[in-house]
């Protein structure tokens, strides 16, 4: 029973933040095949692999140095952030290189991030809260860390893959080859840093001051991203209504669609008023396309025909017109 319930303390409250995370996206929504795709490579391969990987270097440090304390803080400050970066960041990259149309904008870059990160934490959290909480302090412990581990440090993985999925949209949208090639790096670079701030932090800070100083820290970091997202959401509605005003004219869309296709509240009501007649998933459709035609419009001004654009626009708009007629 203690390890059913650190189980559901450690991965009910990442699907429910994953969950978050796709509502957020509010106007291309990505794949849900493909972020179910990216939680599970973090769940179990990214976390599976760090293990491993944390306690062969951990055990190779104290051989070396014969110090608990030593090998305690080279493991968290320099080798966890290091190892479990990288395999988080490599499950981002496969959807970077593979699944290239799906990552459009710094904010797929977020959520490809987040989700990837969420799922590393889900495993993280079930083996910390039952093995550090519960073995070693019964139930009182299981419930402290699990309110560490979900309330206090819960978007934490999240926070420092950010960096990376951030580079990678960087390079995406840039023809700048210094650029294209260098913020991946960078990206990757402060996820690592953050991640051995952190965990650095909650090495020395030990007393209940140190854990609210490093908890300020934490949410700081948290806030930084948060409002790096409202950002981006925000800049994806600026560019979805600049580049979907030429399709009124061109009769791909009507007026009252485009205000639609702008507004997340008015496509919400319109699929709810599609429950009533059956239209749901073509009204769905139809705004999740004009938002993917708006991007790739984007993509063209600032790319060029990478990757075929021009024929990817002119197959949405020939889905759209014929769409449109189904849409009130």
């Amino acid at each position: 029973m203690p390890f059913i319930i650190s189980f559901l303390f450690g991965i009910i409250p990442m699907l429910v933040y994953a969950w978050f995370i796709y509502w957020l996206d509010r106007y291309e929504k990505e794949p849900k095949t493909l972020l179910g795709g990216v939680f599970i490579w973090g769940a179990i391969l990214s976390a599976g692999a760090a293990y491993l990987l944390n306690s062969i270097l951990g055990l190779g440090i104290y051989l070396f140095t014969g110090s608990e304390t030593v090998t305690s803080l080279t493991t968290g400050s320099l080798i966890a952030p290091f190892v479990e970066e990288s395999l988080k960041g490599v499950g981002v990259l496969g959807v970077f290189l593979f699944f290239r149309r799906e990552f459009d904008s710094y904010l797929d870059g977020v959520v490809y991030a987040a989700i990837t990160a969420l799922g590393f934490a889900a495993t993280e959290n079930i083996i910390y809260i039952y093995d550090k909480g519960y073995l070693e302090s019964g139930y009182s412990g299981l419930l402290w860390l699990a309110f560490i581990r979900v309330i206090l440090v819960g978007w934490q993985h999240p926070f420092y893959t950010a960096f990376t999925g951030i580079g990678l949209a960087k390079s995406r949208l840039t023809n700048n080859p210094f650029i294209k090639y260098t913020a991946p790096i960078i990206g990757w670079i402060l996820a690592v840093f953050n991640h051995a701030l952190h965990n650095t932090l909650a090495s020395l800070l030990t007393s209940a001051g140190g854990l609210i100083i490093a908890t300020m820290v934490d949410w700081t970091g948290w806030l930084f991203i948060f409002g790096f997202t409202v950002w981006a959401i925000y800049e994806e509605k600026r560019y979805i209504i600049q580049q979907l005003k030429e399709e009124i004219s061109l009769g791909t869309i009507s007026i009252a669609q485009y205000c639609t296709a702008c507004s997340t509240w008015a496509q919400s009501l319109s699929r709810l008023a599609a429950l009533a007649s059956g239209r749901f998933r073509v009204t769905h459709n139809f705004y999740q396309k004009c938002a993917e035609l708006a991007h790739k419009k984007h993509q063209f001004d600032l790319l060029g025909d990478e990757q075929g654009n021009i024929a990817i626009i002119d197959r949405l708009r020939a889905e759209l017109r014929s769409l449109a007629t189904l849409i009130s």
